[in-house]
């Protein structure tokens, strides 16, 4: 067989056996094992390297757009010396993602604008890297669904949709009332999660108050009670980033116009 023919048949077999990487740049090893006397097997571990590194990184990639986040937010762009009794080695520890594979949660709790959402969406993205399927909802969002869903004789399928992931991220719990109903949604919601699926809560309230957020204490009770079984509790204490930033722009504003 000719070299231009073995070339087109190993071509042919590589789409066959789907592997892209490999017909892409099977040339450039080979004449790189050939420069470098390389032997038989260094030609095809490098192109196997190649292969699951670019499979590594549209998984990422997929996992990140089926998690349906909001923004692009990343641990490296947290400013923690804004918010100094943060404990910074807590929240990179829990990036590691041991939580997950125990099934446990996590609740980003503090007052609006100290970087909750910031750091739960870190989280989440840190989680599809390291393969964790994600969803992101907030919980004004996540009660729609499930009503809408109901309302559709759905429900099935978006409860098997979520049995299907990993984490879920529920945001702003408690930031607008939630009308009738959703007490016993969310309970239902985190029943289902219970000890399958970690979830990350982002809520301005303390424990305390959800009774009267959610108008029925019995079921808020049971609702907490799965939550906060194994859950990490992250206390955020300091001034809104948002207010800050436009106190300062103000001032700076005001700076430049008195300069000028």
């Amino acid at each position: 067989m000719t070299a231009g023919a073995s070339a087109v048949l190993l071509e042919s077999l590589l789409k066959t056996l789907k592997l892209p990487t490999f017909l892409k740049e099977y040339r450039q090893a080979a004449r790189q094992c050939g420069e470098t006397n390389g032997h038989y097997e260094d030609f095809l571990l490098r192109l196997a390297e190649r292969e699951v590194a670019v499979r590594e990184q549209k998984g990422i990639a997929r996992r990140l757009r089926k998690a349906d986040f909001p923004a692009a937010k990343e641990l490296s762009d947290f400013d923690f010396s804004a918010v100094p009794k943060l404990n910074k080695q807590r929240v990179l520890d829990l990036a590691r993602g041991d939580y997950l594979a125990k099934h446990e949660n996590i609740v980003f709790l503090g007052p609006p604008g100290v970087g909750k959402t910031h750091l739960a969406l870190a989280l989440g993205r840190e989680a599809c890297r390291q393969g964790r399927k994600v969803q992101y909802s907030t919980a004004a969002g996540l009660v729609t669904a499930f009503a809408e869903a109901r309302e559709k004789r759905e429900l099935l399928r978006l409860e098997a949709k979520t049995r299907r992931q990993d984490l879920v991220l529920v945001d702003e719990l408690g930031y607008v009332p939630l009308g009738q109903g959703a007490a016993e949604t969310l309970f239902n919601f985190f029943s289902q999660c219970y000890e399958r699926i970690s979830l990350i809560v982002t809520t301005n309230l303390p424990f305390s108050q959800w009774p009267q957020v959610f108008g029925d204490e019995r079921l808020t009770g049971a609702l907490l009670d799965r939550l906060t079984h194994r859950v990490h509790i992250v206390s955020i204490e300091g001034e809104s980033y948002r207010l800050k930033a436009s106190l300062k722009g103000r001032e700076q504003k005001g700076g430049g116009a008195g300069q000028g």
